[in-house]
């Protein structure tokens, strides 16, 4: 009923019983009563404060200086009525637009919207400025239309220039009745041909109805002329109907009609949206026709349009034609290069707009920042950051969102929190994006008390992101009872969850091991009537294979492609995570093909996650075969590589990566540097890592971390350097924690230092009580001395505090078919795996083998220490693979600790022996065993 109201009121259009007939009328004749009457009574009527013996007509009379001495409405007045005694005399302009602002000035917002109707709206820069001063002075815009409506009513007749004003206004208001009233009464009266009205009309049922009804009064017209062709154009491309303004443009080029430079640069931008390069190009060819590239707006349109279809060389070519530059000109290409990850190009075209006496905006150096923080160049984006508040610019919401997205990336809190701070003295928190970007980085900061504290405060809406982005949050940290109160109070707002606050959820739940409730809630998302896409089940997968669950989460996969949802490139990233982490090498070559097939090869993220795969399932040539192929090298990929040839002890061969990735350009991070670390530490490159250490912070300015100060006392231990190892751990500024420990007390085991493992050994009691890798060590250590009471001693310790040792096992793949190998349970095979091991132990001992019984820790004679170490797991899996594999096919062999001594020594002798390449992983790195010899040259 609300909205029935209006119509009841203004439906006076055309029912007055006896309307005036339409005349010429002054705008001093207007009556300010609330009757429309005769100029020549309206004096009598109007009841004013002051004597009218001074208003006869006197030639001494200036409408400026009677102005002046306005001061209250009633003197306004007073100077309207001589207006109309003198009314023969005077027409300008300027004295109505005066008038109307001294009656707006005290506020008769009708009496001025009653002169500007009648006398004035016939322009429509006049009628945007009269509107203008009407709300700053507390007028309001929709009283304007109950004046309209009152006149009307009165018989008042308009032209077509003022309907149209009105119908834009109706438009802008959103008021559907008077709009559509006013359309019945043109029919009538036959201001239906008027092609400004028309367009008006269109726009007004474009935003008040819908745009069936704004197409249908286009396709009515009897005559379609330049402009409504345009106007229909634009009004479908502003509502996103793409193909329906594409086969408009069509339609006007057959009418002979020719569409403006405006339109072409929407339709432009249309096809940079929805990536439509050909039509784009066909539009192209339209600009060349009818010599438009000379506009500006187009030309740089056009440069959007093929920077955004990946089109940067036509792009360029586009720009480089242009007889003329603007800012917006330099600013589009520059954007283009930046978005693309061409930066030094970028730079270089600032450097030439520079040198064009043409000075940069904010638009620039936000163009820059986005571009580098797109592209990973965090620490770039700081310096532009400082470099454009140097030269005088101050941040806008744009560049604040850029910057936030590099301090979320390099995890500097600290500046975020300056950020935060610049935010709220600029005023800037009211805008969504910079909130919601504040709000992601203290989530993933894990400062979820902070988030939610700039959450409660928004003075924007709160809209469904940043709901999303705190809900994630706490998913994403284990604390789902919270992530559900926040879903429940999301609604309560009236703000209906969507796939993304669902997709959250399961994430979190399968990273949280909880694979069961993450698939509860994919059926959850099926009942409140939305379809789980390829993201939710990406979700289960992806966040099953972070948690190390990586057989549920091929389960997952198996379950997806059984719902028919194809996947997408993060997914088979993850699949691909899940092959590297159980080395199903077979599986990850299906996951090749397929990637091949359906084009995701040249995705970058899919070629990383190969080189990972490849590189895990032993089969280093093919990662780097991946790598090779690879055209936009990123520094992840890089990385994955080095981080693969250093797991493999081929430290010689992470240097020169590492220095081909510096030749390429490409900044390293501190993952870099844990990764030429480890290859050092793995390859015995003392002067090599430290080096690399050093540069770190003074080449670099990274701060080694825990695990760069890890790699190196593992590096100089395993070098045999204790005493430089121990010396380094107490000059490090960090407090050393278990994996430094560790480092040393492996260290230790090798070199048989039983003083410093002892110092070691009782940290990590301290550090890590219920970790039995440590006490092994020790009891391996003990047991090489024959110390056997320390070997009770720690067996003791054990039970007392009720650590285990965790269940070793190896296995093997073959033909797909895994077989695992655990200590103390029978295989089916296990009497032909023993019959084959014996003669082959038998022949390693002819070539020199020699069982090293002081891997065994118990206090047994020499003999019965050789039969233990025959039942090692890794020696069953390996046996198992030579007798059950061909010939020629590599044994690749997956324990989950530590192999021991005894073990690495007859994997060689096995390799020797049967002529086959043998790739083992155990529980800290690589081993291929070939000919004899092992790839870390004993150095692990």
């Amino acid at each position: 009923m609300d909205r029935v109201a209006p119509f009841q009121r203004y439906f006076t259009l055309s029912q007055s019983q006896n309307p005036i007939k339409p005349k010429k009328v002054s705008p001093a004749s207007v009556a300010l009563g609330p009757a429309l009457i005769s100029p020549a009574t309206q004096l009598s009527n109007l009841s004013l404060s002051y004597s009218w013996s001074h208003l006869s007509p006197s030639p001494a009379f200036h409408f400026s200086d009677d102005l002046k001495e306005v001061n209250s409405l009633e003197s306004v007045k007073v100077l309207h009525a001589r207006l109309l005694k003198m009314s023969n005399s005077w027409s300008s302009d300027s004295m109505t637009k005066s008038l109307i602002s001294s009656y707006v000035k005290f506020n008769d917002f009708r009496a001025a919207t009653t002169i500007f109707f009648v006398g004035f709206a016939r322009n429509y820069v006049f009628w945007s400025s009269f509107l203008d001063e009407l709300q700053s002075c507390g007028g309001q815009a929709r009283r304007v239309l109950e004046v309209f409506g009152e006149l009307c009513g009165k018989g008042v007749v308009f032209d077509g220039k003022v309907l149209t004003l009105v119908l834009k206004m109706c438009a802008s208001l959103m008021d559907p009745w008077l709009g559509l009233q006013i359309h019945a009464d043109l029919v009538k009266k036959g201001f239906d041909l008027d092609v400004h009205l028309k367009c008006a009309l269109m726009n007004f049922y474009g935003r008040c109805w819908d745009l069936e009804s704004a197409n249908q009064v286009f396709n009515e017209m009897v005559e379609k002329k330049e402009l409504a062709w345009n106007e229909v154009i634009m009004l479908n491309l502003r509502n996103e109907r793409w193909e329906k303004a594409m086969e408009l443009f069509r339609g006007m080029q057959f009418s002979c009609a020719k569409a403006y430079a405006s339109t072409v640069a929407k339709l432009l931008h249309c096809c940079s949206k929805v990536g439509a390069l050909e039509e784009g190009k066909q539009i192209h060819g339209y600009v060349l026709k009818f010599a438009l590239g000379s506009d500006l707006l187009v030309s740089n349109s056009l440069i959007n349009m093929y920077s955004r279809n990946n089109r940067l060389e036509l792009a360029r070519r586009v720009f480089g034609l242009m007889q003329d530059h603007n800012l917006s000109s330099w600013n589009s290409i520059i954007s283009a290069y930046a978005t693309h990850g061409y930066l030094n190009d970028a730079w270089n075209l600032l450097k030439e707009m520079e040198s064009s006496d043409l000075k940069h905006d904010i638009i620039t150096w936000n163009c820059l920042l986005s571009g580098h923080a797109l592209h990973g160049s965090h620490k770039a984006v700081l310096k532009i950051f400082r470099r454009m508040q140097v030269v005088g610019f101050r941040p806008n919401s744009s560049s604040i969102t850029s910057v936030l997205q590099a301090v979320i990336e390099l995890g500097i809190l600290k500046f975020g929190r300056e950020i935060h701070g610049y935010v709220i003295r600029n005023e800037l928190d009211y805008d969504a994006y910079v909130v919601t970007s504040l709000l992601d980085m203290y989530v993933k900061h894990n400062d979820l008390g902070k988030a939610q504290a700039v959450f409660s405060c928004m003075k924007s809406k709160r809209n469904i992101v940043a709901w999303n982005t705190l809900i994630s949050g706490y998913s994403f940290k284990g604390l789902f009872d919270d992530a559900r109160k926040l879903m429940n109070e999301m609604e309560e707002e009236g703000i209906t969850p969507d796939l993304v606050t669902w997709n959250s959820l399961i994430s979190g739940y399968s990273m949280w091991g909880q694979g069961d409730e993450a698939l509860g809630l994919i059926h959850q998302v099926k009942s409140s009537g939305m379809s789980p896409n390829v993201v939710s089940w990406t979700a289960l997968v992806s966040g099953s294979s972070q948690n190390g669950s990586y057989r549920e989460s091929l389960e997952f996969f198996s379950q997806m492609q059984r719902e028919g949802i194809r996947p997408n490139s993060v997914t088979l990233s993850s699949l691909l995570r899940n092959c590297g982490g159980l080395s199903l090498l077979q599986k990850g070559k299906e996951i090749h093909s397929f990637s091949i097939k359906n084009g995701f090869i040249e995705d970058v993220f899919v070629a990383t996650a190969l080189i990972d795969m490849y590189c895990k399932s032993g089969n280093l040539k093919a990662a780097y075969e991946v790598f090779e192929r690879i055209e936009n090298k990123t520094l992840a990929t890089w990385n994955c590589l080095i981080m693969g040839f250093a797991i493999y002890g081929l430290g010689k061969e992470v240097v020169s990566l590492f220095e081909q990735m510096l030749g390429a350009d490409i900044i390293p991070d501190a993952i870099t540097f844990t990764a030429v670390l480890s290859g050092c530490k793995n390859s015995g490159l003392v002067n090599e890592g430290w080096k690399y250490f050093d540069s770190m912070s003074s080449d670099y300015g990274i701060i080694p971390t825990i695990e760069h100060y890890s790699c190196m006392v593992d590096l100089l231990g395993r070098a045999g350097y204790l005493d430089e190892a121990w010396d380094f751990m107490q000059s490090m500024p960090l407090k050393p924690d278990a994996t430094i420990w560790g480092a040393l007390l492996g260290s230790c085991r090798i070199h048989k230092n039983i003083q410093l493992a002892e110092i070691a050994s009782k940290k990590l009691f301290e550090l890590e009580p219920y970790n039995s890798a440590n006490y092994v060590l020790m009891l391996n250590l003990y047991a090489m001395f024959d110390r056997w009471g320390d070997v009770e001693r720690i067996k003791d310790l054990m039970s007392d505090i009720g650590v285990k040792n965790g269940q070793v096992w190896s296995w093997v793949e073959i033909d797909q078919i895994i077989h695992v190998f655990c200590a103390g349970e029978n295989h089916p095979d296990e009497g032909e795996i023993y019959y084959e091991l014996y003669h082959l132990v038998s022949e390693m001992k002819k070539l020199g083998y020699k069982p090293d019984v002081k891997c065994v820790y118990q206090n047994i004679d020499d003999s019965e220490k050789e039969k233990v170490l025959l039942s090692h797991t890794e020696k069953l899996a390996i046996t198992y693979g030579l007798v059950k594999s061909r010939s020629i096919t590599p044994i690749r062999v997956i324990k989950n600790s530590r192999i021991c001594p005894d073990c690495h020594t007859a994997a060689k002798y096995m390799s020797l022996v049967k002529n086959r390449e043998i790739f083992l992983r155990d529980g800290s790195r690589f081993h291929h065993f070939s000919e004899g010899k092992c790839s870390c040259n004993d150095c692990w």
